[in-house]
């Protein structure tokens, strides 16, 4: 699998297609790549290039906890500077979840840079907003402060992280537990800052303020609720909303794997939407 160094970590990816506009699709939570390939070659079938990565500390990349700003925010400089590299901009950019939180800060940070918006599961509402927080930060949080970072290494996440890449371990056991706490803490101020929003991790008043063609496709669970959808169709000007054939559902994840009866209808509509976009912006 192809690596690229990208602001100093090392980012796992992988091209789909040799032709065609370009389209990113970056998954939701931790996960890596993997998850998007079914659906990243239907795409790269009907004539698109498909760039797929592993975010830092997630899949197979570097594991690296540091930085100011927030994990979404690194991580969608981190794509724009992987698209630059790989010559792909501008480009669609989507993804489900917190793909879908980064794809949302990608065209807000980089506009000139988005072709336009391919948003999934999109999160939103108190259940999320109580529940990623913990899931994302709070219990390694926890497991540094009663185990150091032995304790850390010895996390599902963690494991699965280190197991992808031999490196992270060597890299996690040499941060001071305290650094890593402060930097933990640090991002889950900042998640729980955007996270009441109606469509976590954007004010309405940054959605409102998106110009990039948007295609909306709305989950159905807790964490993803459809209302989430909705209001995001509300709030971007002009996105188009496709509903799929399905209900909410009072759980709190549906995974994506689930979800893979429906990748060709959502395959079918990510490509009617993209070509015209293109058609709309001359062809180019």
């Amino acid at each position: 699998m192809p690596t690229a160094l990208i602001r100093g970590v090392n980012i796992v990816y992988e091209v789909l297609g040799d032709r065609g506009p370009w389209v990113a699709l970056i998954t939701g939570g931790r996960r890596g790549h993997e998850e998007f390939v079914p659906l990243g070659q239907k795409l790269a079938d009907q004539g698109f290039r498909v760039l797929l990565h592993d975010r830092r500390n997630t899949g197979a990349s570097d594991v690296v906890i540091e930085g100011s700003e927030s994990e979404e925010e690194i991580w969608t400089d981190d794509l724009y500077e992987l698209f630059k590299q790989l010559g792909g901009l501008p480009a669609f950019v989507g993804g489900a979840s917190s793909g879908a939180r980064t794809s949302i800060l990608f065209a807000l940070r980089h506009p000139e840079a988005t072709r336009g918006l391919l948003l999934f599961r999109v999160t939103g509402g108190e259940f999320a907003a109580k529940r990623l927080p913990e899931n994302y930060y709070g219990v390694y949080i926890r497991a540094a402060q009663e185990g150091g970072m032995a304790a850390v290494c010895a996390t599902e996440q963690y494991q699965e992280r280190i197991a992808a890449n031999a490196s992270n371990r060597d890299r996690l056991m040499a941060m001071a537990p305290e650094t890593y706490i402060r930097v933990m803490s640090h991002w889950r101020a900042l998640f729980e800052k955007v996270a009441g929003y109606p469509v976590m991790g954007a004010s309405p008043e940054q959605l409102g303020s998106i110009k990039a063609p948007t295609l909306v496709i709305p989950g159905n669970d807790k964490t993803h609720n459809s209302q989430s959808g909705l209001d995001t169709h509300r709030l971007i000007p002009g996105s188009q909303l496709h509903r799929l054939p399905i209900e909410d559902q009072d759980v709190p994840l549906i995974t994506f794997e689930e979800w893979s009866p429906l990748e060709p209808e959502i395959a079918a509509t990510f490509v009617a939407f993209m070509r015209k976009a293109v058609a709309d912006s001359g062809g180019v």
